[in-house]
């Protein structure tokens, strides 16, 4: 299947595409029931699998073994991947890149991060000289085949935001990521420097980017929303307070009335990933060339 076709032209389609962040098998298993595209966030991935920040704890094995699980279990879900700064070398995210393109993502984005790497939302980032960071890009978009590849930027002074978005906009990435946008109007000094290659926005809560609707970023020529954490924040909460009220009521477990979850719930849910449940794919056409924004449809129902 075309995973990067698809995905590609989804983007490039009216309206604006959002990819929810999913950090394990289960809540991956609830967020497509409700989206049609997942972000597999590295944020979540180093909390869910190693306990640990996202700082540049992920190896690169343990990502792509979570993407082909992934993939078997949604085979009709466009998944995009946190690759980080591609580990490094660029020659470790080149074989990441056919590996990942191989079992099935859908895209992956690249960062211009130098390690000690930091979560896009917090201080203390460093970034590669960008001539670095564009033959490691290069190199990627050489390697991939229809793998749909985001060009993702960490700087934070006005003058280096600017130059580098407008360099990455000049390359061959499908789509340009400036991470932590800071306000509206910075969304608006980014567009003026990527004309039309397609934008991506980063909500994080608590993060550094102001909360902003699909309609409305779509009136700032937003093209891509990713939601890094709502499934993982939302588990948080929701397991401390499980605990909290177990532990009041001194180990007795909620009625199972159904309202809340309970074994039969859950067993339904996990049933609909097993393999031989899926439907046949449908094996799309491969477009004749490569989509542009003039080319844009509007989506039923958007």
């Amino acid at each position: 299947m075309h995973y990067g076709e698809a995905l590609r032209r989804e983007i490039l389609a009216e309206g604006v595409t959002p990819l929810v962040g999913v950090y394990d098998m289960f809540s991956a298993s609830l967020a497509a029931r409700h989206y049609d595209g997942m972000f597999v966030s590295g944020f979540g991935f180093a909390a869910s699998h190693y306990g640990l920040p996202d700082i540049g704890f992920i190896a690169w094995p343990d990502m792509v073994a979570f993407v082909q699980r992934l993939r078997l279990a949604f085979p009709r879900q466009h998944l995009l991947v946190d690759i980080d700064d591609g580990y490094v070398d660029p020659e470790v995210a080149c074989h990441v890149v056919e590996h990942l393109e191989r079992i099935g993502a859908s895209g992956v984005i690249l960062e211009d991060q130098r390690r000690p790497r930091r979560c896009g939302h917090a201080d203390g980032k460093l970034l590669l000289p960008l001539e670095e960071y564009l033959a490691k890009l290069d190199l990627v978009l050489r390697t991939r085949r229809d793998l749909v590849v985001v060009a993702r930027t960490d700087a934070d002074t006005d003058e280096e935001i600017l130059r580098r978005a407008e360099a990455l906009a000049a390359t061959d990435a499908d789509v340009v990521l400036v991470d932590g946008v800071r306000s509206v109007e910075w969304i608006r000094r980014i567009r003026t420097v990527t004309g039309d290659k397609p934008l991506l926005f980063n909500q994080i809560a608590g993060g550094r980017s102001p909360r902003l609707s699909l309609p409305e970023l779509a009136e700032l020529g937003v093209d891509v929303a990713i939601y890094s954490t709502p499934c993982l924040f939302a588990a948080h909460d929701a397991i401390e307070a499980a605990l909290v009220r177990l532990k009041r009521d001194e180990g007795r477990l909620p009625a199972a009335d159904g309202a809340t979850a309970g074994v039969r719930e859950t067993t339904e849910l996990l049933e609909r990933n097993i393999s031989r449940h899926h439907a046949k794919p449908r094996y799309p056409v491969p477009a004749q060339g490569p989509a542009s924004r003039s080319d844009r449809r509007v989506r039923p129902g958007g």
